[in-house]
């Protein structure tokens, strides 16, 4: 098993979000599988917190949803874009460090 999975399933059990409306139990779930699934079960997590997030902006704009549900909702989704987005800079980093290697 590579250590980064290992890393992943400690990281779950210190921290039991991914954001307010993020990953909940599913990464815990997916740790038994390869690395591609558990990064492609963040995904669709974080993919499902930001559509969360646009349907309570949607429904705060109609009336229906609280003020302060729309801006946990979309505060939710906030921390999961800027979470994707470090994990895409430093995939491209560690991408870019091994291109540098010498062979």
């Amino acid at each position: 098993m590579i250590d980064g999975v290992t890393a992943l399933s400690a990281t779950k059990s210190a921290s039991q979000s991914f954001g307010a409306g993020g990953v909940s139990g599913s990464v815990s779930e997916a740790t038994g599988g390869d690395f591609g699934a558990v990064l492609g079960q963040v995904v669709n997590d974080a993919i499902g917190a930001m559509q969360t997030g646009e349907g309570l902006a949607i429904q705060g704009l109609q009336g229906s949803v609280p003020a302060f549900k729309v801006v946990e909702g979309v505060m939710a989704a906030q921390r999961t874009l800027q979470t994707a987005l470090a994990l895409r800079d430093k995939a491209v980093s560690a991408y870019q460090e091994i291109s540098r290697m010498a062979i």
